[in-house]
């Protein structure tokens, strides 16, 4: 038996350049006029796209902003492999934090989080394609770190992740504490210590 391409999907494919000019429109909008300001009529406007075509790809403006946010997170945190747990911890906290001191992004993620509390199936998106990513992709680290030998037995992985977000997300949504180089230290003492 030969496989047999898989048959494609009606409709127009997604223009991966309309694609980004949409998130891009997105992410300068909700930076000029917040997330209550923020509508699929300005998106498109501000795109070039139409606003079916806009609706067709996401359900509602956060989920745009989403996508967005997860596009920007995989490009500007990457996973580092700096051949050790407290260098790849490190490292993956700089950039995170790097990330998290941008006016837009922070404004971005306290509105997605609030969204996420009022509404159950974006709540689950944004779990899924945001906040699990993020925990995925320490997560390598962790289990890089098991493989070498060098993770301290506690606190377990999971726990890693609830630290580190955890701190993340009370500063950003309580706090307004800065996500600085203290704090990395401060992570990294905590969580690689092998005392």
């Amino acid at each position: 038996m030969t496989d047999q391409p898989t048959p494609a999907r009606p409709g127009r494919k997604r223009s991966e350049a309309s694609r980004q000019a949409i998130l891009a429109a997105a992410t300068e909008l909700v930076g000029e006029v917040g997330y209550a300001g923020l509508t699929i009529e300005g998106i498109a406007t501000r795109s070039g796209a139409g606003k079916q075509t806009i609706y067709r790809w996401w359900p509602s403006k956060a989920d745009v902003l989403l996508d967005a946010l997860a596009a920007k997170a995989d490009l500007h945190v990457p996973i580092p492999d700096e051949g050790s747990y407290p260098g790849d911890l490190r490292a993956f906290l700089t950039a995170s934090f790097m990330l998290g001191r941008n006016r837009h992004v922070i404004e971005v993620l306290r509105a997605l989080m609030a969204e996420a509390q009022i509404n159950a199936e974006f709540g689950e998106r944004f779990r899924a394609s945001f906040l699990q990513r993020r925990r995925e992709a320490l997560g390598v680290i962790v289990d890089r770190a098991h493989a070498r030998g060098d993770l301290p037995s506690t606190p377990t992985s999971g726990t890693v992740a609830d630290i580190v977000f955890g701190v993340v997300w009370y500063r950003l949504l309580a706090t307004g504490q800065p996500l600085d180089q203290r704090l990395v230290d401060e992570l990294v003492a905590t969580l690689a210590s092998r005392s």
